[in-house]
């Protein structure tokens, strides 16, 4: 299986780590200590050195209360980062935006593929995302970060964020995206609760039957926290590797991560014994 990012070809026939390169002052996790240019491209070269197949740099956090970054602040915060990236690696680099001005300018500075947790829903963007013969991930995520985590309900998690995520990727399709440059993320810790989380980790398989590649991230977030007791964002790596070594034994092809090496350790192994050889 190949995921199309425009000129790059990015095979999924063994799973891939996205690492998250947050260029913000307010993330949940590592707020601020990427801000700078210096800062940002050391992290970016840390996290190639630990095996990341894909960098996904954000330059506006989408954690639960997080208010929205002007279009003109978060080019300025992420497109100096992609121009300086280019020629010194070559990682893919997603940029985590829904924004159509900030995509537009990511990729012309030099990025692939295109993050988005509103998945192409602002006007515009699937069109221009055809044109530009981006990759895509398209996230669920009920209501907006701001308000997300308020009081999220659903009927039946599971079939309500298929049938989400299958309605935007027809409606991609639709607006001429290609098939293998589409790839579906169901949005762990997007408007939903604990129990949520854990019925959409558990039934992962059902969503294959969409027929795009998943992507899952779970690196660090508070639901962990909750199923082991009050652990704090620092004390979660232990659980993010359980839940990204479930997700890759359940068949998703990329997993989002803060921690690049723990991780890819950890999905290597799962992927080693579900082929049952090292190579």
């Amino acid at each position: 299986m190949i995921w199309q990012c425009r000129h790059r070809s990015l095979s999924l026939a063994r799973p891939l780590v996205m690492g998250i390169l947050n260029i913000t002052p307010d993330s949940f996790s590592d707020g601020g200590r990427y801000a700078t240019l210096d800062a940002a491209l050391a992290r970016a070269e840390c996290l190639i050195a630990e095996g990341a197949a894909i960098l996904d740099i954000g330059g506006e956090s989408t954690r639960p209360g997080a208010n929205a970054v002007p279009e003109d602040e978060e080019i300025a915060r992420i497109v100096p980062v992609i121009e300086a990236l280019q020629g010194r690696c070559d990682v893919p680099i997603s940029v985590d935006t829904s924004k159509l001005a900030v995509m537009a300018a990511a990729v012309s500075a030099g990025a692939c593929i295109i993050n988005d947790v509103f998945a192409l829903r602002a006007p515009g963007a699937r069109a221009w995302a055809a044109q530009a013969e981006v990759g895509v991930c398209l996230m669920h995520m009920q209501g907006e970060p701001r308000t997300m985590q308020a009081e999220p309900l659903y009927e039946d998690v599971v079939a309500e964020v298929g049938a989400f995520l299958a309605a935007q990727r027809e409606a991609c399709l639709a607006a001429g995206i290609a098939a293998n440059r589409i790839v579906l993320d169901p949005g762990i810790g997007f408007g939903k609760s604990v129990e949520h989380n854990l019925r959409l980790l558990k039934d992962l398989r059902s969503l294959h039957r969409l027929g795009s590649p998943l992507l899952v991230g779970v690196s660090r977030k508070s639901f962990l926290g909750r199923v082991l007791g009050g652990r704090d964002l620092n004390q979660r790596l232990a659980g993010g590797l359980g839940a990204a070594a479930w997700s890759v034994a359940m068949g998703v092809q990329i997993i989002r991560s803060h921690d690049v090496a723990a991780t890819r350790d950890a999905i290597e192994v799962v992927a080693a014994i579900m082929k049952g050889t090292e190579s």
